[in-house]
């Protein structure tokens, strides 16, 4: 039912690609980070959900949204869209035709989140799934522990006297931490990115706690004692100079290993993800009840080779998904001959 073409997945009966990553007449987006949703294609179909901040990343353009569970006729295929749990708006891709059913993920995590919907499982006769965590050492810590355990972090700064900056991705990753640390510790500022789809999460109906951009503060404020979220891409610039004396910490699933954290240069980091750990992708995967898998960015190879040990049939597929980047290991070449899977 899908190909791998030069310009990405693409569902031939319904005359649609999905996430594609070359400008496309009809794309279906799973969600709004930059890997699955560019600009250029000619008509774009998201989650209803995802409809503000995938405004923010396309701009203007033909946007039409679905309702989660909601099902619409596209050419001989029906497609639905299901929670991935992801980031807000994400969503699973259902397609279904001549009674065979394939499940497009997209990203996805099972941990609870609370500003998105919690990711949904569908069944399928394919599960097309990521693997950015898919190594048995990458299981995650309860949200509750580790956010208590950057909240006394972030309590800990302010008792010396200094500022406590994060770096967490501007789109998903932010947000969570923003609605889930202890927001009564002091003032939560932000880098102009992160604001940026603040302000789509609450136009989605999403709550968070109040939150103003560095850059329109006045000269001179004391920020100490403050939080401040910024995208990993604002560590070492000018902008930190207008915090003065600070903490860092980076927060990503890949401070979970030791090597990445010396790199990142950072006085903590918090093994927090937005991708299904290890635990979770098997979970999901078994939940699918999917006869066939194929693995997408990431460990594909580790995770294809323990499906196939378990008697379920299963593929690495080649795309340009990054997953959640800070390591090689998350940014896997897209094969330019086109590929038939179906």
């Amino acid at each position: 039912m899908i190909s791998l073409t030069p310009a990405g997945l693409y569902c031939e009966a319904g005359d649609f690609h999905i996430d594609p990553w070359l400008p496309v007449a009809r794309a279906v987006i799973t969600h709004a980070h930059s890997d699955h949703a560019s600009r250029g294609h000619g008509h774009y179909l998201v989650s209803a959900a995802g409809e503000h901040v995938t405004r923010r990343r396309i701009g203007e353009g033909d946007l039409q949204t679905l309702a989660y569970g909601e099902t619409i006729q596209v050419g001989g295929v029906r497609v639905s869209m299901h929670p991935a749990g992801h980031v807000l708006g994400s969503a699973q891709v259902r397609l279904e035709c001549a009674g065979e059913v394939w499940v497009v993920s997209g990203d996805y995590k099972l941990q609870a989140d609370p500003t998105c919907a919690p990711f949904e499982p569908v069944k399928c006769h394919t599960f097309i799934t990521e693997s950015t965590f898919g190594l048995p050492i990458f299981r995650w810590e309860a949200p509750t522990q580790l956010f208590g355990q950057m909240s006394d972090w972030w309590r800990a700064n302010q008792a010396a006297g200094r500022a406590s900056v994060v770096y967490a991705y501007a789109l998903g990753k932010a947000q969570r931490v923003i609605a889930s640390v202890d927001s009564c510790i002091g003032p939560i500022y932000v880098h102009g990115a992160v604001e940026v789809l603040n302000e789509a999460y609450r136009a989605s109906g999403v709550e968070l706690p109040r939150t103003q951009s560095v850059a329109q503060l006045p000269r001179g404020h004391d920020i100490r004692g403050a939080l401040i979220v910024a995208p990993p891409s604002a560590q070492g610039t000018p902008w930190l100079r207008r915090i003065g004396d600070h903490a860092d910490a980076f927060v990503s699933g890949w401070m979970q290993v030791r090597g990445v954290r010396r790199r990142r240069a950072v006085d903590r980091g918090f093994a927090l993800s937005d991708h299904a750990d290890w635990p979770g992708l098997l979970q999901a995967i078994e939940a699918s009840g999917a006869q066939r898998v194929l693995v997408t960015h990431g460990y594909s190879d580790a995770l294809v080779r323990w499906l196939r040990s378990t008697g379920i049939e299963a593929h690495a597929l080649a795309t340009r998904f990054a997953g959640e980047q800070g390591s090689a290991d998350t940014e896997p070449a897209a094969d330019a001959q086109a590929q038939q899977l179906s």
